[in-house]
């Protein structure tokens, strides 16, 4: 081995091992890392706010217990006070613990909210509760703690309170991954680069050769496992160039048995371009496959994704 080789050897080995260690070591919760105005920005987020609203208003009833578990601002802590007697509203960062504090002072039922400042993966209430609300969440269960913080609790829970569990707010999470033909021209840069997407508008740098697939559906009432993975196959519909897949994860916030019908959000679309593109037509079969563990680095997705041509259509 030449010194020039094993000097990129080295260089590589170092890299792996530093996106390793980042991937491992990334014990800490993202919201700590987060400065207030984007939490400030998250209450003009009507797609996020009205959907929760709803779902709460629906959930809880007069004179539950009510548990939020990373209460950022306070107020979905606050919409459950409207009807519940007692709301305990968990925050680590002291800056939003202040903040949260502030603002549940200025707004009506806010002197039912008590704001700990504590680890959400330690606290647990002085008695049982009815409902746990719990966003912290990220497309594809990424980045955010949330399944590892249920799944802690819920052990926790019973063994202090026993059974049964409250209601969880989201139920559920269901994933879908689709393929995409996305522009990454900036002004003439190109520029391969993660990218979100708002749900429910017309995305005009995306071509969209098939539907998004389902690869993972959470019942955040049972056990889940931390390891998120999809082999599959996807038939595409037209001519294109496959060079990135789209990430689109729904939380199921509410299910209303007696409507026979959900209250969802859907929260934005992550976007993670491949290594390589994929020249395609129509009726090939695209082999997809991906695995990351819930609460991991972004980048952690985008090394395992693979895609490849199954089949082609004869000519």
């Amino acid at each position: 081995m030449t010194t020039k080789t094993a000097t990129r050897q080295s260089a590589q080995d170092a890299a792996q091992h530093t996106n390793l260690q980042e991937d491992t070591a990334d014990t800490h919760y993202l919201g700590q890392f987060i400065p207030l105005h984007y939490h400030h920005n998250m209450l003009k987020d009507d797609n996020r706010m009205s959907n929760f609203k709803a779902a709460i208003d629906q959930v809880v009833f007069d004179g539950a217990k009510v548990l939020e578990l990373g209460g950022g601002t306070g107020v979905l802590s606050c919409f459950a006070a409207a009807r519940a007697s007692k709301v305990w509203c968990v925050e680590f960062n002291p800056d939003l613990v202040a903040e949260s504090r502030r603002f549940l002072a200025l707004n009506p039922d806010g002197d039912k909210v008590e704001v700990v400042h504590a680890d959400a993966f330690e606290y647990l209430p002085p008695e049982p509760v009815d409902v746990v609300i719990c966003e912290m969440i990220h497309v594809a269960m990424l980045r955010e703690k949330q399944i590892e913080m249920i799944e802690n609790f819920k052990q926790r829970y019973l063994h202090k309170f026993g059974g049964p569990l409250p209601v969880f707010m989201p139920e559920a999470v269901i994933m879908a991954v689709q393929p995409l033909q996305q522009d990454f021209n900036f002004h003439g840069f190109y520029a391969p680069i993660i990218l979100f997407q708002r749900p429910n508008i017309i995305q005009t740098g995306s071509i969209e050769p098939a539907a998004p697939q389902v690869y993972s559906t959470l019942d955040l009432s049972q056990h889940n496992t931390l390891d998120i993975q999809w082999d599959g196959n996807v038939v595409l519909t037209q001519d294109c160039t496959v060079n990135a897949l789209r990430f689109i994860t729904k939380n199921v916030l509410a299910v209303l048995q007696r409507q026979g019908t959900t209250i969802d959000w859907l929260i934005d679309y992550l976007v993670l371009p491949l290594a390589q593109d994929i020249t395609a037509r129509t009726g090939d079969v695209l082999h997809i496959s991906f695995n990351y563990r819930a609460g991991a680095s972004i980048r952690s997705l985008e090394r395992s994704m693979r895609a490849s041509l199954e089949s082609t259509t004869a000519d």
